[in-house]
């Protein structure tokens, strides 16, 4: 059975998908039984097998119903389906029944780089009232990403799934599976990171995370694996904000630093004190270097079990997927922070040595070219200027390397070359974008082709009744023409029916019958047909019968309305 005959439940239509992600799909769909649009996250088959996982899914959802709130995409109904696969076997579908949110994915918003301070400020205000208010219900979201944010059409703050990644960590057995179904680990709190009980200081962490990215265009950690990521969580102070994009305020600095402080401890405490010193930041007096690098100090700086910590969480990132602590004494910490500094010794006496040795590589009058990728131009300018190389600029578009950060070199980093040299240097000017071009009035073809030559690709189609359009017709796109999306992004459209619905007009006066069909929304065209055969309503004239069916009939229709004159 295709998505689109699919009814769950017999009561929730599911219709065209709407998005994807690691835990579940989305639907848009309809609610039978009380006749409205709706979104269905159908879970995946693998977390629907788990009876563990079904059961606290369940509860989960059951407590985020319980929830309402403007910045909490609302939860109407969770259940399970049974669908039987082609083998004949049966397997359960656990869904969620959501409110319809008309808008963007922050996420997706963040690829065309850092948002704008003032925008960045009141989404996260959004998401920290989304939190004040679940936290005073006792519900901690424990997945707060970009991936869960959405902006509606109207620029509002939805935060959605409540409840799902604590049913998700709850029932995994190990953080490799919950890594794995929850997504990312780059906005993991350092307790998640190690396992630890987690309680509301959690989402304050990665809401401070959400900001950091939403100012910078990037993540405070970034690594190429998770493990790797959950390790800086655990480890490694973040760079200020401020030091990745210069004009952010320093006070937004003291913000994300005291939100991603390593002890919950350190944090701030609840969302309204978060929500607090935003609004006290915006305008207000920025801090000193001084008092930067007291708060660094203070939030980041030496602990007498740091080492240990630090040594001991390595290991159990690296070694135990299940994320719990097997020693628990000082000993054994002490051991693995005594291994740590030992081999940073060893590697240090290494660099030392070999940098001491003569080289036969690189004759005296060469030059290597060195390593500059990811850094700015200006920087990537000093070093190659620095080593007696003569650095160009090539800009060209790259959707993964920030605007102004460098590509690459030829070149390569690396290579041995005479001074003097030039070196291209490769500037991103960060992703390529496309202007949306006007779809509204042209045909389902006409449209996929203007999107296809502007770069974009059509995306869901969905039907509407007009009373003017031909069928196939674009009523309305997901963007506006002229705006701006990632090159190769997608539109959704909206495309007339060629119908309009007809109802049941028997009984109707005349008048009314024909005020009904004239309205703007069907745009029919009344016929009266007097029929003698038949005694008229002794109340006034009235119709008796009506030429068309109720139901859809193609726009434009004449519709004949009989009214019975006999005596």
């Amino acid at each position: 059975m295709s998505a689109e005959q699919r009814v769950l439940s017999e009561r929730y239509r599911v219709d065209e998908p709407i998005g994807r992600g690691g835990m579940a799909s989305v639907y848009r769909g309809y609610d039978l039984t009380l006749g409205r649009e709706v979104a269905i996250k159908i879970l995946k088959r693998e977390l629907a097998d788990d009876p563990a996982f079904r059961t606290r899914f369940r509860l989960e959802a059951q407590s985020a119903s319980r929830m309402s709130h403007p910045s909490i995409v609302r939860v109407f109904d969770a259940g399970e389906d049974v669908e039987t696969d082609p083998d004949g076997s049966r397997h359960s579908v656990p869904y969620i029944v959501m409110e319809l949110v008309s808008g963007r994915l922050l996420k997706d918003m963040l690829e065309a780089g850092p948002l704008a301070e003032a925008d960045a400020v009141r989404y996260v205000d959004g998401i920290l009232e989304a939190l004040e208010y679940s936290h005073r219900a006792g519900v901690v979201h424990r997945d707060i990403k970009p991936g869960n944010v959405m902006i509606t059409d109207g620029d509002a703050v939805k935060v959605m799934d409540f409840g799902i990644a604590r049913a998700v960590s709850d029932s995994s057995s190990t953080v490799a599976e919950t890594t794995a179904i929850i997504g990312t680990a780059a906005y993991f709190s350092p307790e998640q990171a190690k396992g630890e009980p987690v309680d509301a200081r959690a989402d304050l962490y990665s809401t401070g995370v959400v900001l950091y990215e939403l100012l910078t265009g990037r993540a405070p950690f970034r690594g190429e694996t998770p493990v790797a990521v959950a390790y800086q969580h655990v480890s490694e102070a973040p760079l200020p904000p401020s030091e990745v994009v210069e004009d952010v305020p320093r006070a937004l600095d003291a913000i994300v630093l005291r939100a991603l402080a390593k002890s919950p401890f350190q944090r701030f405490q609840d969302a309204t004190e978060f929500r607090t010193a935003l609004q006290q930041a915006i305008g207000g007096k920025q801090p000193s270097k001084r008092q930067m690098g007291a708060l660094s100090s203070e939030l980041y700086g030496p602990d007498p079990r740091n080492a240990a910590e630090t040594a001991r969480s390595l290991r159990q990132l690296s070694t135990d997927t299940s994320m719990r602590r097997t020693q628990s004494g000082p000993p054994a910490s002490w051991i693995w922070a005594g291994v740590a500094v030992l081999a940073a010794l060893l590697i240090a006496v290494l660099i030392w040595v070999l940098a001491f040795q003569p080289t036969q590589t690189v004759p005296p009058t060469s030059r290597v070219v060195p390593e500059v990728s990811g850094k700015s131009w200006d920087l990537a300018e000093n070093l190659l200027t620095e080593a007696e190389l003569t650095p160009v600029r090539s800009d060209r578009s790259d959707g993964t390397v920030p605007a102004g950060d460098v590509i690459g070199t030829e070149p390569a980093e690396g290579t041995t070359v005479s001074p003097g040299q030039r070196v291209t240097v490769y500037v991103s000017t960060g992703q390529e974008m496309a202007v949306v071009p006007t779809l509204e009035n042209l045909s389902r073809d006409e449209a996929t082709a203007a999107l296809t030559n502007a770069g974009l690709q059509l995306g869901s189609v969905r039907s509407r009744n007009h009373p003017t359009l031909g069928a196939g017709t674009v009523i309305e796109a997901s963007a506006a023409a002229g705006s701006e999306l990632a090159m190769g992004s997608t539109v959704n459209l909206v495309v007339a029916s060629g119908t309009v619905t007809l109802v049941d007009l028997t009984g109707y006066t005349v008048e009314a019958a024909q005020r009904e069909l004239q309205q703007d929304a069907l745009q029919l065209i009344p016929e009266v047909v007097e029929d003698p055969a038949c005694p008229a309503s002794p109340g006034g004239q009235t119709v008796a019968a009506q030429s068309l069916t109720p139901g859809e009939v193609p726009i434009g229709s004449t519709v004949a309305l009989t009214v019975c004159t006999g005596a």
